[in-house]
C-alpha cells in the first residue's frame, strides 16, 4: 500500500484532460446561446436585471455580457473578447462571441476524437491568418478625395451599424448626426470630446447636434435669474476657483485680542473675493464657469455687472468647452487677458424637456460636439446612446481606414469558400481542420436568417450556389427573405472590424483549446473546511476566492 500523498490544499478540485476541453467548450456554448439571437436587423434585445433592481434593455453584445455574472472561468474569455472588440472597434460584438463559440463547436468532434489541442491550435491560427490576407485582398476601398462620396460611405457604414439596433427606424436621421459628429472633431477623433447627454420625454427625432458644448445648468444661488441668458461673441473665462466666502479661520488659527481684529479678519476675507470679482469684472469676459462652487455673493455682483456664471461645472464639460472655445482653464485671476480667455459666437441658455441647458455655439475651434438625446424611457435612452457609440466607433474606424466589406453574411460566406478551396490543397490533418473552421464561418448568415425567421438551410444554399459562382458580395436580404448583393445594398461594413473579429474569435478558440486542467481553490475564511496541519495561524486565508 502506498501511502496517499495529499499535494493539494483539502476541498480543491482539479480536473484535467480532455473532458476537462470538452466541458469548457460546452460552457462557452451556453454564453453564445445568451446572445445569438441579438445578431441582425431582426434581433431580439435582452432585458437584464441586476441585484439593484435595475432593469437594462439591451441589444449590444457587449453590454450584455458585461452584465451577465459569468462564474464559469473558460467562459469568462468570451467575455474578454466581447469587450476588447467594443473597446477597440466599437461594433461586432455579438459577432464575434458568435464566431469563437461556432468555432469551437466545429472543432469539438475533434477533441472528442483525440486529435492533440496543440494540432488544432495551429490549424485556427493560420487559417485566421490567411482569412485576414484574403479580406484584406477583396476589401473596396472608397475614395477619400471626393467629399460627398466619402461622406455617403461613411453614413452606409454608420447606418449598417445601427441597422440591428433598437433605433434601426430612424438610422437615416442618426447615421446623418454620427457622420457629422465625428467630423467635427480634429484628426485625432477623440472619443471623449463627442459628449452625450439624456433628457427624458419628446421624440427620438427631437434629438440635438450641437457643433460646440452644451451642458446642464448648474446649482444656482439667488441673483442667477437676474443674469443675462444670451450673448453674442462673450469673452469666456474658465476657472478652477472657489468665489464664495471661505471661513479663513478654519485653515489657520488666529489669536484675537479685540472686537476690532475680528472684524479686520472679516474684512480681508471679502477684500480677498471682491479683489477677484473685480478682476474678472475688469479682463472683460461676460461668461465665468468654475470647476468649484461660485457662491451667492458672487452671483449677485456678477448680475449687477451683466455677466453670467456657472459654478461646479463637471470636470469634462469644462475641458470639452475649453477645446471648443478656446482659452484655459486657470487656477488663478491674477493675469486675465485675452489670451486666456475663450470665446464663442453664441451662447443662450435653452429650455430642452424639463431641464435647462447652456449652450456654446458657433465656437472658433469646434473640435467638439454633443448630442442631446431625446426619448421616452429611461432604459429606451441608454440603449439609444449604446447605439450611438457604436456607430460613432465606426465611423472613427472607417475614416482611419478607408476599406469596406459587405455585411449581413455576404464577407463570412465568401470567406468560408475560399478557406474550402485553400483546405483542398493541403495533406494531413490541417485539411479537415480548416474546412471545419470554414464551414464555422457560416454560422452569421444562418443566425442572421434565423433571428429573422427564414428558412435558414435554403437560404445558405442559395449563398453557396452564388459565391462557387463567383458573386463574392452577395449575403442574406433581411427585407425580402431572400439574397442580394450587399455591395449595391449598401450594406457595409468596415473591414477592420470583420479582421479584428475573426482573429479575437481565433485567439479566444486557441486559448479555451489550450487549457486541458482547471484547478480551483477552496473558499478560504470560515466556509470550506480549516486547513489540516500545524501550520499556525496560516491554516487558513490561504486560498484565494475564486
Amino acid at each position: 500500500m502506498q501511502p496517499q500523498i495529499i499535494l493539494l490544499k483539502e476541498g480543491t478540485e482539479a480536473s484535467q484532460g480532455r473532458s476537462q476541453i470538452i466541458s469548457n467548450i460546452n460552457a462557452c456554448q451556453a454564453i453564445v446561446d445568451c446572445v445569438r439571437t441579438t445578431l441582425g436587423p431582426r434581433g431580439m434585445d435582452k432585458l437584464i436585471v441586476d441585484n439593484g433592481g435595475k432593469a437594462t434593455i439591451s441589444n449590444d453584445g457587449a453590454t450584455i455580457m458585461k452584465l451577465l455574472d459569468v462564474v464559469h472561468p473558460a467562459a469568462k474569455t468570451l467575455v474578454d473578447i466581447a469587450k476588447s472588440q467594443d473597446a477597440e472597434v466599437g461594433d461586432g460584438t455579438t459577432s464575434v462571441v458568435l464566431l469563437a463559440g461556432e468555432f469551437l463547436k466545429q472543432l469539438k468532434p475533434f477533441v472528442e476524437e483525440g486529435v492533440h489541442s496543440q494540432v488544432i491550435i495551429r490549424s485556427v491560427r493560420k487559417t485566421a491568418q490567411l482569412a485576414t490576407k484574403y479580406i484584406n485582398e477583396i476589401a473596396v476601398k472608397t475614395n477619400k478625395d471626393d467629399e460627398t462620396e466619402n461622406r455617403s460611405s461613411l453614413e452606409k457604414c454608420a447606418a449598417t451599424a445601427m441597422s440591428s439596433k433598437l433605433i434601426n427606424q430612424q438610422r437615416d436621421f442618426f447615421s446623418k448626426m454620427v457622420v457629422d459628429a465625428v467630423m467635427l472633431l480634429d484628426h485625432l477623433l477623440p472619443l471623449n470630446m463627442i459628449g452625450i447627454k439624456k433628457v427624458p420625454g419628446g421624440a427620438l427625432e427631437d434629438t440635438l447636434l450641437i457643433s460646440g458644448v452644451a451642458f446642464k445648468k448648474t446649482f444656482s444661488y439667488a441673483g442667477f435669474e437676474m443674469q443675462p441668458k444670451q450673448y453674442t461673441s462673450p469673452k469666456i473665462a474658465l476657472l478652477n476657483i472657489e468665489l464664495e466666502l471661505k471661513a479663513e479661520r478654519e485653515n489657520a488659527e488666529i489669536r484675537l485680542e479685540s472686537v476690532e481684529e475680528y472684524q479686520k479678519v472679516v474684512d480681508a476675507e471679502w477684500t480677498i473675493l471682491y479683489e477677484k470679482l473685480e478682476k474678472l469684472h475688469k479682463s472683460g469676459a461676460k461668461v465665468v464657469l468654475s470647476k468649484l462652487p461660485i457662491g451667492d455673493v458672487a452671483t449677485q455682483y456678477f448680475a449687477d455687472r451683466d455677466m453670467f456664471c456657472a459654478g461646479r461645472v463637471p470636470d469634462e464639460d469644462l475641458k470639452r468647452t475649453m477645446k471648443a472655445c478656446g482659452g484655459s482653464i486657470l487656477t488663478t485671476v491674477a493675469d486675465l487677458n485675452d489670451s486666456v480667455l475663450g470665446t464663442c459666437e453664441n451662447f443662450d441658455e435653452r429650455q430642452i424637456g424639463g431641464d435647462r441647458f447652456n449652450i456654446f455655439t458657433g465656437c472658433p475651434q469646434a473640435k467638439t460636439c454633443t448630442i442631446i438625446i431625446r426619448g421616452g424611457a429611461e432604459q429606451f435612452m441608454e440603449e439609444t446612446e449604446r447605439s450611438l457609440h457604436d456607430a460613432i466607433m465606426i465611423v472613427r474606424r472607417a475614416m482611419k481606414n478607408d476599406a469596406v466589406v459587405a455585411g449581413g453574411g455576404a464577407i463570412e460566406m465568401e470567406l468560408s469558400k475560399h478557406l474550402r478551396e485553400i483546405s483542398r490543397a493541403i495533406p494531413g490533418k490541417e485539411q479537415m481542420l480548416i474546412s471545419a473552421i470554414a464551414r464555422a464561418l457560416e454560422i452569421v448568415p444562418r443566425q442572421l436568417s434565423d433571428n429573422a425567421g427564414f428558412d435558414s438551410t435554403n437560404i445558405l444554399n442559395k449563398l453557396r450556389q452564388k459565391h462557387a459562382q463567383g458573386h463574392k458580395w452577395i449575403g442574406v436580404d433581411i427585407m425580402n427573405e431572400d439574397v442580394a448583393d450587399n455591395m449595391e445594398q449598401c450594406v457595409w461594413e468596415p473591414s477592420l472590424v470583420k479582421i479584428n473579429a475573426l482573429n479575437a474569435a481565433a485567439e479566444a478558440t486557441c486559448l479555451i483549446l489550450s487549457v486541458d486542467e482547471t484547478i480551483k481553490n477552496p473558499k478560504s475564511g470560515g466556509e470550506g473546511p480549516p486547513a489540516m496541519g500545524g501550520m499556525g495561524g496560516m491554516g487558513r486565508g490561504r486560498g484565494r476566492p475564486f
